[in-house]
């Protein structure tokens, strides 16, 4: 399987600004339970054939969900044999692969879907190939590597018809969908500015490629886990196990990494759609191959379904680090300093002309309220103004944890065809958007890029176009 997805066929299936505003503004209410259609609905009592793309870290949690909630593991992957085999004992009689190329052409015709929780640069193409074989997918945040994979995969959902889900896991806790409905009921007033912040990266970027090359291990299948990804030479702890998510090649840094959950609610919350101009205002530590110590982007978004015009800041690096992360400005915060007494690690905080809403929690769990007039914030299932407001979007039931929830959902989905929360029609759009941001930094600080959502491209900036679509090696094409 190695046909490459036409950029023609991509544009054509593509989903329309106008169609996107429809969706997203569905989320709020019941009525988003009613897209996508799932096409092979698995019945109560079915067996759901499970296969593990990726079985380390938050794939050993993401496997022994799937099985708690009824998965029969079959298949498991992963590119180091002793992580393999340690997850090996625990699901023995499923099968073991190190290539999920392998593992998908053999074990095709016995699977029904797939977890993906493989670094990010795995993340598109093993999604991908799964699903062009009618494979229902979870797959891990980021959702993808670039903004072209993303495309690629809500396209395919679509095409399909599969049971999808994002392991962003606040999209299950009610805090975040409460905060939903109160945005959008009003309470704020229209949403004019967004601050995201967090305290990424707590891994090492910003610094250079090591010289030299160090034998590979027995048990690590260096090609795999290249993947997509240019050959380079194996260096011990340099890539894996975790410090693969600062290098341009195979991660998506701090954004990357937590983006997809705290801007998760004010992106439904406040409709974002596409931006218009996205912007590095500012980095520092530039280096060629790494992303910078700390960053400042500014996201533009224009009119949307009878909102005013919203520009969205996000901020990353580690308050530990002796170089100071760049923040909001005090002012801008000067509420949630006042009732927490410290500008919390990391947060989103949407200023409506009306008040602010914050949360200071990376998945969305709670939320404070500070209307205008007001010096401090108050508990958003505290907050008079929140009383009102009627609940119009399902919770997601259960007494596990948000991370077995969410998976749980996407299995509901794969059984009764009610769309998950962060199914890839909503999820692959959000992670669009969150990649324009690594695009800008690409391009560089102080570049204005203007963007054309539809058509995935910059209007003002051609050299844009080489950080939307990764070539892969030979070999690793979808």
């Amino acid at each position: 399987m190695q046909t490459q997805m036409k950029p023609s066929n991509l544009k054509s299936n593509s989903v329309s600004r106008r169609e996107f505003l429809r969706r997203t503004s569905l989320v709020a209410g019941a009525a988003a339970f009613t897209f996508p259609y799932v096409g092979r609905v698995l019945g109560a009592n079915d067996k759901i054939n499970i296969a593990c793309i990726g079985v380390g870290g938050k794939g050993d949690s993401d496997s022994n969900n799937a099985a708690e909630c009824g998965g029969n593991i079959v298949a498991i992957c992963d590119v180091d044999q002793r992580t393999l085999d340690k997850k090996g004992q625990q699901f023995p009689q499923a099968k073991r692969f190190q290539d999920y190329r392998k593992l998908l052409d053999q074990m095709g015709k016995d699977i029904d879907a797939v977890t993906v929780s493989t670094p990010d640069h795995n993340h598109g193409q093993a999604a991908a190939r799964a699903m062009m074989m009618g494979k229902h997918c979870y797959c891990q945040k980021p959702l993808t590597q670039t903004v072209y994979e993303a495309r690629t995969l809500r396209r395919l959902a679509a095409e399909k018809k599969l049971a999808t889900q994002m392991g962003n896991q606040g999209t299950a806790e009610d805090g975040l969908r409460r905060a939903v409905e109160v945005v959008q009921a009003g309470v704020i007033g229209n949403p004019l500015e967004l601050h995201v912040w967090t305290n990424r990266p707590v891994w090492p970027q910003a610094i250079d490629r090591p010289k030299g090359e160090d034998p590979v291990p027995p048990y690590l299948d260096w090609d795999c886990w290249l993947g997509p990804a240019h050959k380079r030479p194996f260096k011990k702890d340099v890539y894996h196990t975790f410090n693969w998510r600062g290098w341009y090649d195979f991660g998506t840094g701090a954004l990357g990494d937590m983006a997809c959950h705290t801007v998760n609610m004010p992106f439904r919350a406040c409709k974002m759609g596409y931006p218009n101009v996205v912007e590095c205002e500012m980095d520092s530590r530039v280096y060629p191959e790494t992303f910078p110590k700390t960053t400042r982007l500014r996201f533009e978004f224009p009119e949307r379904e009878g909102l005013p015009p919203m520009k969205f800041w996000w901020y990353d690096g580690n308050p530990r680090d002796s170089l100071k992360p760049l923040r909001p400005d005090v002012d801008t915060v000067r509420e949630i300093v006042s009732t927490m007494g410290t500008l919390p690690s990391s947060g989103a905080l949407i200023i409506g002309d009306k008040g602010k809403l914050f949360s200071p929690d990376d998945y969305g769990r709670r939320f404070f309220l500070a209307m205008k007039g007001q010096d401090t914030m108050i508990a958003g299932d505290k907050h008079e103004a929140c009383k009102a407001v009627p609940i119009t979007i399902p919770r997601n039931e259960g007494d596990k944890d948000g991370d077995q929830r969410q998976k749980a959902e996407w299995f509901r989905m794969m059984r009764g065809g009610a769309p998950a929360y962060s199914n890839f029609d909503i999820a692959a759009y959000l992670t669009e958007i969150i990649l324009l941001g690594c695009v800008a930094l690409r391009v560089g600080e102080g570049h204005r890029m203007e963007w054309d959502g539809p058509n995935m491209k910059s209007t003002n900036l051609p050299e844009a176009a080489q950080f939307v679509r990764r070539q892969n090696r030979h070999g690793w094409e979808a």
